[in-house]
């Protein structure tokens, strides 16, 4: 029940946010420095049990190339990839995922946090920008 209504909670939020006067983007700048904390630290924004990892899994089998590393402290997931090497290189870098060919999108509706050493910077981007 509490999750139904969590949900609801996220749709009516979305749809008020389509009235917001003035919004804010996120502009990413710079680089990888290729240390690939990114790779052993991520979240999914709509994944909150194990179960529900599984079934994302499931549904989508290339998934599985990600595993559960632990919760923040939240009690959010944080996943991490099994091909990320000691050295912080993909080991099927010409195989992987859309979503880590993408990574990082150059324009985010949200204030992202990255790890610390992190070759791109979030730069706020108001509506006079």
């Amino acid at each position: 029940m509490i999750k139904i209504l969590h949900t609801i909670q996220n749709i009516y939020n979305e749809f008020l946010s389509y009235f917001v006067p003035e919004r804010i983007k996120y502009k990413i700048t710079g680089e990888c420095k290729k240390c690939g904390k990114c790779c052993r630290y991520m979240y999914s924004f709509d994944t909150y049990t194990e179960k529900e990892f599984k079934i994302m899994q499931f549904i989508f089998p290339a998934y599985k190339r990600f595993y559960i590393r632990g919760r923040d402290e939240y009690g959010n997931l944080i996943f991490a990839c099994k091909l990320v090497s000691e050295d912080g290189l993909c080991k099927d870098y010409k195989h992987r995922l859309p979503m880590c060919r993408k990574y990082p999108k150059r324009f985010i509706d949200f204030p992202a946090i990255l790890h610390d050493g992190c070759g791109y910077k979030v730069e706020k981007k108001n509506f006079k920008d």
